[in-house]
């Protein structure tokens, strides 16, 4: 049976970093020291120092341990980085919701703890991957080694410990605490460095590519068949000087794009996968789910009454209410068999971005006992918000025009943990490796769209990536 302690080492917040590592380090020399096998049970401890709080991203960036995962809720006070893996699930190339599930039930507590495995998915684990996408495979969740947890106010540093099986890595995990770095060592710095230059940029599509597809997806609307929607998507590579930081630029983007969901995650030295995302795809807390239909965008304003006319313009629209009336009716279909109590807004309201609204209808259940959160991962991924309606012919138009691999882009991301998780659609993203930014986006085509205009909507949803790289 698995059982999820959490340990608090110290009742003061520790200011000096010598304090912490040494606490920290005597606290998992004991607890691994009576970590002998106790009749087969495995169970997790989380060691707890509270710290002064400071910037996670500069935190991040100074650390040497992968992975590195930065995370952070639309609405939570607190923002989670994390470094290190105390524990993995990994799923290769046939891998799906199923393979998720049956790794997650033998690793994760059956009780109400508080263990979070974060990691994402890939947008269609039956496309052929691409090389640009290498180290992020079908899904990748991890129990991070050690994470740090801060709001306005306070910090946390916590060490997570699979027990019994980290007794025999005490003297690697010592190891580790020694080479966390903290603000006395990174004093006087930022989370980066001033961003490269920039050297060209490469869409594909291309403008006229993107309007064939455009052209090809309204004809298809037109003929004897089921499609009604599909979601076209575009990659824009970016080429500069120098490597990317790519959490310096999270930082940033966090900064420009209040009410997402950020996250950023980096499994290999040359790759980081980062995002500032308005979408919930849902979240979980015991039996209770809720999620929400986001389709349907404009721009905002900019003075209160043309932000006004803007919002009633987009209520207003035919053809975005029509674009998210699949996505509304899609969720209701996929999350009313897995709840013995459902209910989903039936109008459209706005929700308000920085530089956007979209249009949302939220939704609330009581899930059947018994359902896992990859249940309704399953269920509800991918949305026509992200892929089309209906969902197969969708996906089917989109491996046939796009030509690139979507990866983890529009999949989900977020963590997991026994009877609580919350999970973003990957959007408003960029990949950087190496010398190269790969930034993702697309836009929902339905009967009436406009190759031009939609062509337009992809070059605002990238325009918050490029401010934030200045």
């Amino acid at each position: 049976m698995l059982e999820e302690q959490d340990i608090l080492v110290s009742d003061d917040v520790l200011r000096d970093p010598g304090p912490a590592r040494r606490m920290l380090a005597c606290r998992v020399e004991e607890v691994l020291g009576q970590a002998g096998p106790r009749d087969g049970e495995r169970r997790i401890a989380r060691l707890i120092v509270p710290v002064a709080p400071f910037d996670p991203f500069a935190w991040l960036a100074a650390q040497t341990l992968l992975p590195k995962i930065y995370w952070h809720g639309r609405g939570d006070s607190m923002a989670a980085a994390a470094v290190g893996a105390a524990d993995q699930c990994v799923g290769g190339p046939d891998a799906g919701y199923a393979t998720l599930r049956a790794q997650l039930d033998a690793v994760l507590p059956k009780s109400d703890a508080r263990a979070r495995y974060f990691g994402g998915f890939r947008f269609d684990p039956n496309a052929a991957a691409d090389e640009v996408w290498r180290g992020f495979p079908t899904f990748l969740f991890t129990l991070p080694r050690f994470v740090y947890m801060r709001n306005e106010n306070e910090g946390m540093l916590a060490c997570n410990l699979v027990l019994p099986r980290d007794g025999a890595r005490k003297e690697a995990i010592l190891s580790r605490i020694a080479r966390l770095r903290f603000p006395d060592d990174f004093a006087g710095s930022d989370s980066g460095r001033d961003m490269p230059r920039l050297l060209s940029r490469t869409d594909e599509p291309d403008e006229a590519g993107w309007a064939r597809n455009v052209d090809w997806s309204l004809n298809a609307f037109a003929q004897p068949g089921p499609l009604e929607k599909v979601v076209l998507s575009r990659r824009t590579r970016l080429a500069f000087s120098d490597s990317l930081d790519a959490f310096a630029l999270l930082k940033q983007l966090q900064e420009g794009t209040p009410n997402c969901f950020h996250y950023g995650f980096q499994f290999d030295p040359d790759a980081a996968f980062v995002g500032a995302s308005p979408e919930r795809l849902f979240h979980r807390s015991g039996q209770y789910i809720r999620t929400e239909a986001v389709a349907g965008t404009c721009v905002r304003g900019d003075t209160e009454a043309e932000d006004a006319r803007a919002l009633d313009s987009l209520l207003a629209s035919a053809k975005d209410q029509r674009e998210h009336g699949y996505v509304r009716e899609s969720i209701r279909q996929a999350l009313r068999p897995l709840c013995e109590e459902f209910r989903i807004d039936e109008a459209a309201s706005g929700l308000q971005q920085a530089l956007r609204w979209h249009l949302v209808s939220r939704s609330s259940g009581l899930l059947w006992r018994g359902v896992h959160g990859s249940d309704v991962m399953a269920a509800l991924h991918p949305t026509p918000a992200v892929g089309g309606y209906p969902a197969e012919p969708a996906l089917a138009a989109i491996r046939d025009l796009e030509g690139f691999d979507r990866g983890w882009y529009a999949g989900p991301v977020g963590w997991i943990g026994p009877q609580a998780a919350e999970f973003a659609v990957a959007l408003r993203c960029g990949l950087a490796r190496g010398r190269s930014l790969f930034l993702f986006a697309g836009a929902g085509v339905v009967e009436g769209s406009d190759p031009a205009g939609e062509w337009a909507e992809i070059e605002q949803k990238i325009g918050d990536m490029l401010r934030a790289l200045g």
